[in-house]
């Protein structure tokens, strides 16, 4: 069973948009359609779909319409009742594919919520995988992830945990040494976790320097197991103790990037509860997220859209880096 945890859930309404994009002008768009999202929803529904007992845990209004949108969605959502109406993130996309986010802080969540939705994080006694996913609430201790993190391990030492998130959440579980199983960064969010966020593109770029550079991270936080680098069209790059690798699926026609970087850890996380070895998790993470950039708006791939085996994993000669003083 793999938890999700989405402290601040969003409701993905898609725009397309006629012609490209200018700023200060004016374009005619089309509404598309509205999905219920963050990244733990994201992940959870790609989970279920695949057939996986999937439990996706947030906080709504009990009328809310994003709880009306998850309706017949293939994971169980446990929806703790807040006051704080859901978000509405809008995506824009160009005929060209191009992606334009827009997206809302969030109201900040009660302080008995945040103790609720922990609760009921906590009571999940056969969850083999916990995912702490997205942005923090507006106003949210930028410590929560951190603290959730260590409340898991005192309760369930031997539960897998994952963190898909970035900025300062990210940060403060890597200052406090948290530990984790897994963290998702892209290419821009590893460079600015290690101090130079102009490095993003750079990164993105170089696989062989990506992964040195997530290399540098786990080997100066001994809390981290692994780092699933994503790096947008160049594929992702997986880097854990024990090794380093690069997987890369042939060119796809992009539609958009919304949920790529949640339907890769949605990969990872479907070939980890097979028990694949992590070349293949790897394989399974860019075939998703290749698959997703393929589809519309804020869609998610079913299993069905996927093709692992379409993806090239090669080893990366990657050594420990020299450590950090201080």
């Amino acid at each position: 069973m793999i938890i999700t945890l989405t402290l601040n859930p969003s409701i993905d309404r898609e725009l397309a948009v006629q012609g490209e994009l200018e700023r200060g002008g004016v374009r005619g768009y089309r509404r598309l359609g509205d999905q219920a999202g963050g990244k733990g929803v994201n992940v959870a529904r790609a989970v279920g779909g695949a057939g996986l007992e999937a439990v996706a845990i947030l906080p709504a209004p009990p009328h809310d319409p994003f709880v009306q949108l998850l309706a017949g969605a293939p994971m169980r959502v446990h929806a703790v009742p807040s006051s704080a109406p859901v978000r509405i993130n809008l995506t824009l996309t160009e005929p060209g594919g191009t992606t334009t986010k827009l997206n809302a802080a969030g109201e900040r969540l009660d302080l008995a919520v945040e103790e609720l939705l922990i609760d009921a994080l906590l009571a999940e006694r056969r969850a083999h995988w916990v995912v702490l996913a997205g942005s923090l609430p507006a106003g949210s201790d930028p410590s929560l992830y951190a603290q959730i993190v260590a409340r898991l391990r005192a309760a369930r030492p031997g539960v897998r945990i994952a963190v898909d998130t970035a900025g300062a959440p990210l940060a403060a579980i890597v200052r406090a040494d948290a530990r984790v199983d897994l963290v998702k960064p892209n290419a821009h969010e590893l460079a600015e976790l290690l101090g130079d966020a102009a490095e993003g593109d750079a990164l993105e770029a170089d696989p062989a320097a990506a992964a040195l550079a997530a290399r540098r991270l786990l080997d100066d936080h001994a809390g981290l197991g692994a780092v699933l680098l994503t790096l947008g069209g160049g594929g992702a790059v997986l880097v854990t103790r024990a090794g380093s690798w690069r997987g890369v699926h042939p060119p796809v026609a992009v539609r958009s990037t919304v949920g790529a970087g949640d339907s890769a850890l949605s990969g990872y996380l479907i070939a980890a509860e097979r028990d694949l070895p992590e070349p293949d998790r790897l394989a399974w993470a860019v075939a998703y997220g290749a698959a997703a950039v393929s589809l519309p708006g804020s869609e998610i791939p079913t299993i069905e859209q996927v093709d692992p085996s379409l993806v090239t994993t090669t080893p990366l000669p990657v050594t420990a880096a020299e450590p950090s003083e201080g």
